[in-house]
């Protein structure tokens, strides 16, 4: 019996290229749907996933302001952050955070579940969020998302 090599190729910057999917966001579940965005953008769907190099695809959500809420998270949930002032803390509740940006509700959702690092923050940049049914990307031709 021969020993043979078994050789791994790793996906770099050159060799990897982003497609554009399209999500409807109406009437989707807000975590179920964040997983699956995140999913896509890291690039963990596709067989050439490298964790140290960006393989993801560009995502365009339309009608992010319809997304679901399940449970009691409508009175429950909020939206903290902190200047590193005394003082400086805002505790932002769900309903008034919704009504203010709608489209921040899911990319906050996203972000919270990409890596903490520059990568992740590269990665996020490839999210593209809408409150209307309507989105500049038609150019680029963004194929329909199913789940």
């Amino acid at each position: 019996m021969q020993n043979r090599k078994l050789r791994t190729s790793l996906a770099t910057c050159e060799t990897t290229d982003a497609a554009w999917w399209h999500v409807d966001a109406e009437g989707k579940v807000l975590g179920r749907l964040a997983t699956k965005i995140a999913t896509v953008l890291m690039g963990k769907h596709k067989p050439t996933y490298t964790p140290h190099v960006d393989t993801g695809d560009f995502i365009v959500v339309t009608n992010a302001g319809k997304v679901r809420i399940t449970g009691r998270k409508t009175e429950t949930m909020s939206y903290p952050r902190y200047s590193y002032y005394p003082g400086g803390f805002k505790d932002v509740p769900y309903q008034r955070f919704a009504k203010d940006h709608p489209e921040k509700v899911l990319t906050e959702a996203v972000r919270r579940m990409m890596p903490k690092n520059a990568l992740g923050r590269n990665m996020l940049k490839k999210l593209k969020v809408y409150t209307t049914d309507t989105h500049p990307h038609a150019a680029q031709c963004p194929q329909a998302w199913t789940f």
